[in-house]
């Protein structure tokens, strides 16, 4: 029985020469071999069942026949040479067996859901944020942790800290402000090409393969929360090389729209985003409103009694968007309103 190697489909399967057979004909058996050619794989369960043993069995028949060399050409690339550290892998016949870990291919890192699933939400959630003003000190603690987790372009920020005075006569204070993720969101019903869609859970994402830089959602926004990406991101390039995932919004991409997306891919996983545990000063919760809970990390709520309250309110709700984002007044502030020097102090009716 001959061996030889050949390309099909970038995969390098071994093929095998079949074994001379004996046919009958007239009464007289004569010899016959069958010709030198490649197994097809039929797209049938048993034909991948098979081929995917195949590749086991090549792999293993590789590190056996190496065994004395101890090095495995891999072309121009240079050599390989085993660990001696044995990884456990599952058969397709539910076998397990033990192959050389320097053999394995390291596998990119994915997004946990697809972006079709993404798209939907998660079932029986509906997101909401709370910022309690008098709590924000303007460390900028919870922009540089979404900055640095989504990889924001240098002088780009998704959360914004504008120092707020409701009239000459009251106190300033410091209001950060995010997507609002509104139930009406004017962005949605702009977006020509559906790059910017609301999920069932209440967040409002944007699909950066789809977005095509026209800047409507931009235009549509009464809160000015989204940012354009005039240049390519400076992200290192095992970040860049990841397939785009809407639930994380990395990697951002040139000519796209990026902003606030609530951090779904840890809510996902039962965690807080970012910029709630960020802050050290317990200023944003985050919760679900179907739960009537919200959380900071170290303080829980009931949210309808924390609005009720405290007298939470909303931005220009006058317009019908209906925000998910809920703001608790800056009374009996913990901390001084010091202003920095490159903020000017905005009025609310400027907004």
């Amino acid at each position: 029985m001959e061996n030889w190697w050949r390309s099909t489909n970038a995969c390098w399967l071994p093929v095998v020469e079949k074994y001379p057979t004996k046919s009958c004909k007239s009464g007289s058996c004569v010899n016959k071999k069958m010709p030198k050619t490649p197994i097809k794989m039929e797209e049938t369960n048993n034909s991948r069942r098979a081929f995917l043993l195949t590749g086991l069995l090549a792999a293993g028949a590789m590190a056996g026949c190496n065994s004395g060399n101890h090095e495995v050409e891999t072309g121009e690339a240079g050599t390989m040479k085993p660990t001696g550290k044995k990884v456990k892998l599952l058969s397709v016949d539910g076998d397990v067996i033990e192959v050389d870990e320097a053999y394995l291919k390291p596998v990119p890192e994915l997004p946990s859901v697809s972006n079709q699933e993404a798209r939907v939400g998660i079932d029986g959630k509906k997101f909401v944020m709370v910022i309690d003003l008098s709590r924000c000190k303007n460390l900028k603690k919870c922009q540089e942790a979404c900055n640095h987790m989504h990889y924001v372009n240098p002088g780009q920020n998704w959360i914004k800290v504008y120092p707020m005075q409701e009239s000459a006569h009251t106190a300033p204070y410091w209001q950060p402000t995010t997507c609002m993720h509104c139930d009406e969101p004017p962005c949605v019903k702009v977006c020509p090409v559906d790059a910017t869609f609301k999920r069932k859970d209440g967040i409002v994402a944007i699909d950066s393969d789809r977005c095509v830089g026209c800047r409507f959602c931009m235009a549509a926004c009464p809160y000015s929360t989204r940012v354009f990406n005039w240049s390519a991101p400076e992200i290192p390039e095992e970040v860049a090389s990841r397939p785009y995932s809407c639930e994380t919004s990395v990697p951002q991409k040139k000519g796209t729209v990026g902003k606030c997306d609530f951090c779904p891919d840890m809510a996902r996983k039962g965690e807080l985003p970012h910029c709630v545990s960020a802050c050290p000063n317990g200023t944003f919760f985050f919760g679900d409103l179907n739960e009537d809970s919200v959380t900071n990390g170290a303080e829980t709520f009931r949210f309808s009694d924390l609005i009720r309250d405290k007298g939470g309110y909303r931005l220009m709700e006058d317009m019908g968007t209906k925000p998910s984002v809920y703001y608790l007044p800056a009374v009996d502030r913990n901390f001084p309103f010091q202003p920095d020097a490159e903020d000017s102090i905005s009025t609310s009716d400027s907004k």
